[in-house]
Order: structure tokens, then C-alpha cells, then sequence
């Protein structure tokens, strides 16, 4: 894509979602040096204040509807999940600045890791007034709620373990995460899953369902390997009738993207994938979505990134 081509950035204030607590806090002081860096590109910066998940989602759809010339999320996937869905589908550029736990969103659409520099990244197109397209996935669920997702959704053995770990009160911090895995292990089951791909209807007993627009998940975790943003296609992985001792040999595989060479696990590529099983609810960047059953579709050019 030449300058010529990229598409323009409307002019207007930047708003900035910044989430305090991505990373455990880690990058909470870079913040006011962020936000120079930014205003560095000669736009004003406005920060958006939420207290609350579902309260940073409704001040990014209000300032998008105020007439924002861009977002920029400040956060770890789940910080740019809910920024996401105010300017998905639309002509407002967005900028992702890794600084959670999970960074995969934008790290696999080619921000460096590092915060400040991929606020140089987001300022210099800014100032240079351009942004490049990549696909999104939007899932509709059965009573029609509709939401976007940039990186995978899980819906398998990972999402359940999320579920079990979300309702646990003890105990706090990763041990949490940790137990639930041990829990879910010790009762690990195949499910009946329906997967229509583009039409084409599959039955399957599995443990592992994944539908990636990119590759990683969980910061670093390439369980859809051949994904990208960019082809307007969805990547299905699934891992079959694993049992305990199987899982536990092959999870570590997921880092390098290797356990789909493994004769359990089958993958997919469709436009339009619709995910049926009983109990399941899944997790798409990392954070709690909607139940099964579910159609996901690639959307080509949904969002317009600030790179």
C-alpha cells in the first residue's frame, strides 16, 4: 500500500482509553509520558475516565460519537477489546498500546511490544495522517447480540477454565487460574461440538476449539499459528478426544504454534463459522463473551489501525 492510498485520518481531538491496573500496573507511571508522546503528533489528547470495564466501553462509544478524530487504547487485550467495539465498523483509526498482561492484538498486527515506542508508531501516523486496514471477527449470538474481536476466542478447555476461574473467591491473583486448571483437568471430558464452516457442517468430540482473526492468545500463545488479519478468512483449530496426560504433553507446543501437527487436532479456514455445544461460554481476547451457540464472521477491513 503506497502513502497515496492509505486511508486519510480525520482530523479532531485523540481520545485515549488508559486502563491502570493492565499488567498489574507495571506501566502505570509511563502514562504521562505516553500521553506527551502522543500530543506530540499536534492533535489535542483527550483522556477518557471509566471506572469500570463496561463504563470504558460506553465513554469510547460516546467520544466516537462526539466525533473523535482517533482512540487509542492504553491497556492489555482485554483494554483494547472494549475500546474496539466503539470504533469497529467505522472510519475512526485506532491505536493499540501494549501494556497488559497479553498483548497479542497488537503485537501480531505489527506494534512493538513496548509502549512508548508504539506510541511513536501511533504518533508518527498521526502526524503523517494515515492508518492501514486489518479484518476483524464479529460474533452474533443467539438472541442476536453482536460484538468484534481482533485476536481468537476460545471456547474450549481454556475457556471453561476462565469460567471456573471467574467464579472462584479464593484464592486471589494467578494461584486462582492456576487451580482452576487443576480442577478442570481432573474432570477433562470431550464435548460434542456442531461447527458449520462456510455451509459445510462438522460434528466433533473435542477439547480444544479456537477461532482466530490472529494467531496468539493468553501473551504469546500461537494456538491459531497460520492466522492473519489481513486475508479476510477465519482459522479454526481443534483438538479432538484428548485425555489429561495427552493435553499436558501438547499445551506447551501452543507457544510455538507446533500442536497442530499433532494427529488430534484438525484446522480450518472459513469466512463464516457457526459454534454450537451445551455449557459453553466464550472468551474472545481474553475476556467473558457470549454462549454458545454463536456465528462468527470475518468482517475484511473493519478496522483502520494508526501504524
Amino acid at each position: 500500500m503506497t502513502s497515496d492510498d492509505r486511508p486519510w485520518v480525520p482530523g479532531g481531538p485523540v481520545a485515549v482509553l488508559a486502563n491502570p491496573s493492565a499488567g498489574r500496573g507495571r506501566h502505570r507511571g509511563l502514562l504521562p509520558g505516553l500521553l506527551d508522546g502522543l500530543a506530540a503528533a499536534d492533535r489535542p489528547v483527550r483522556l477518557l475516565r471509566a471506572g469500570s470495564a463496561v463504563e470504558a466501553e460506553a465513554v469510547c462509544r460516546a467520544a466516537v460519537a462526539q466525533g473523535v478524530g482517533a482512540l487509542v487504547a492504553v491497556g492489555g487485550d482485554g483494554t483494547v477489546h472494549r475500546a474496539m467495539q466503539a470504533v469497529a465498523g467505522t472510519s475512526v483509526p485506532f491505536g493499540p498500546v501494549p501494556a497488559g498482561t497479553g498483548n497479542d492484538f497488537a503485537v501480531e498486527t505489527g506494534f512493538p511490544a513496548d509502549p512508548r515506542a508504539a506510541v511513536d508508531v501511533i504518533a508518527t501516523a498521526l502526524r503523517e495522517g494515515r492508518s492501514r486496514p486489518v479484518d476483524l471477527a464479529r460474533m452474533t449470538g443467539a438472541d442476536g447480540t453482536a460484538r468484534w474481536y481482533g485476536a481468537v476466542l476460545a471456547a474450549g478447555f481454556d475457556a471453561i477454565v476462565n469460567e471456573r476461574a471467574n467464579r472462584m473467591r479464593w484464592p486471589r491473583g494467578p494461584r486462582r487460574y492456576d487451580l482452576a486448571i487443576l480442577v478442570e483437568l481432573a474432570q477433562l471430558r470431550p464435548r460434542r461440538y456442531t461447527l458449520t464452516l462456510d455451509g459445510e457442517r462438522i460434528e466433533v468430540d473435542a477439547v480444544l476449539v479456537a477461532v482466530g482473526n490472529g494467531a496468539s492468545y493468553g501473551g504469546g500463545m500461537r494456538i491459531c499459528p497460520d492466522a492473519d488479519p489481513t486475508d479476510g478468512l477465519l482459522d479454526v483449530v481443534v483438538g479432538g478426544r484428548f485425555d489429561r496426560r495427552t493435553l499436558i504433553r501438547v499445551k506447551p507446543r501452543i507457544y510455538a504454534g507446533t500442536h497442530v501437527a499433532h494427529p488430534l487436532v484438525q484446522t480450518y479456514r472459513a469466512r463464516t463459522v457457526t459454534l454450537a455445544a451445551d455449557g459453553i461460554t466464550t472468551y474472545a481476547d481474553g475476556e467473558r463473551s457470549l454462549p454458545l451457540p454463536l456465528t462468527i464472521t470475518a468482517v475484511p477491513a473493519a478496522l483502520h489501525l494508526l501504524h
